[in-house]
């Protein structure tokens, strides 16, 4: 009877435990370090321009009669803010972009898809849409100031103008290119119209309907800026002008950074908005 052989046991490496809330998918860290590196040079970028735009002044590279250090246009900023002058003319300009946005958006929208589904009625509105496509707003603003006198009326009517026409040629764009491949895959499924409308072209078209609001949301404030540079009581084009007669340069300055910050907001929250609603397209590189 021969002796049992004795083997000797494999040594085993221990996994080391991953913590639950630590994210297993694959990507999600690689995903999570490309964000912080893109905030980072964003804020880096952001910080060495206000650097430039401080010392620039201070070494006599420009003359800090017309281009100020950024810290005494942060101190007007400030001061501006503190006796409510910055709030009041912020918020009048605020109600006036967003109100002339929002019916942009409301009449837009639905006339894109009607023009760009129903070719009756891109035949018959095609022409006047050729003509004012092409006239700029701020070249109408006498005529809106005319019409419909120097009140707010006339600045809402000019921002919803300006508004209309980017939203208006990307939504017609966004019914016009949807996919022929998902438009017969559709119809062989004998989906109605409606259904049809509802199920492809709707979903299709929002990436793009969303590019021209976004083009829109920055249309309406630069726009708006302008007309209240022109028979205006309140608002920040008419405290940069009035800032500008009076040589105030630092208020001017704190002006503009108002109009930038509020501009990059509203842009995010649109951007964050088309997200929500295109939650279902595969991001590129996927």
């Amino acid at each position: 009877m021969s002796a049992p052989t004795l083997t000797r046991p494999r040594p085993t490496t221990a996994t080391p435990a991953v913590p639950s809330f630590v994210d297993k998918r694959p990507g999600v860290p690689r995903r999570i370090g490309g964000a912080l590196l893109t905030a980072s040079s964003k804020v880096v970028a952001i910080l060495a321009l206000l650097l430039i735009w401080e010392t620039a002044p201070r070494l006599g590279l420009v003359d800090a009669t017309f281009l100020p250090p950024f810290s005494e246009v942060a101190a007007a900023w400030v001061e501006l803010l503190g006796n409510g002058q910055l709030t009041t003319n912020a918020q009048a300009s605020l109600v006036r972009s967003f109100t002339g946005f929002g019916l942009a958006v409301l009449i837009a929208v639905p006339l894109g898809l009607l023009i760009g589904w129903y070719k009756p009625v891109a035949n018959l509105l095609g022409p006047l849409l050729e003509v004012f496509r092409n006239t700029a707003a701020l070249a109408l603003l006498p005529v809106f100031v005319l019409l419909l006198g120097i009140g707010e009326t006339s600045k809402i009517t000019i921002v919803l103008y300006a508004c209309t026409w980017p939203i208006l040629l990307n939504t017609i764009s966004a019914v016009r290119g949807v996919d022929p491949t998902l438009l017969r895959l559709a119809r062989s499924m004998d989906l109605s119209g409606i259904r049809l409308f509802q199920k492809v072209i709707l979903p299709a078209s929002v990436p793009t309907v969303f590019t021209g609001i976004r083009l829109a949301g920055a249309v309406s404030i630069l726009v708006l800026v302008a007309a209240e540079m022109v028979g205006a009581k309140a608002g920040l084009g008419y405290l940069i002008n009035a800032s500008q007669y009076n040589f105030a340069i630092p208020q001017m300055y704190a002006g503009i950074i108002t109009i930038s910050v509020i501009g990059v907001t509203f842009n995010q929250l649109l951007v964050a908005l088309e997200r929500r609603f295109t939650s279902w397209r595969v991001p590129v590189g996927a």
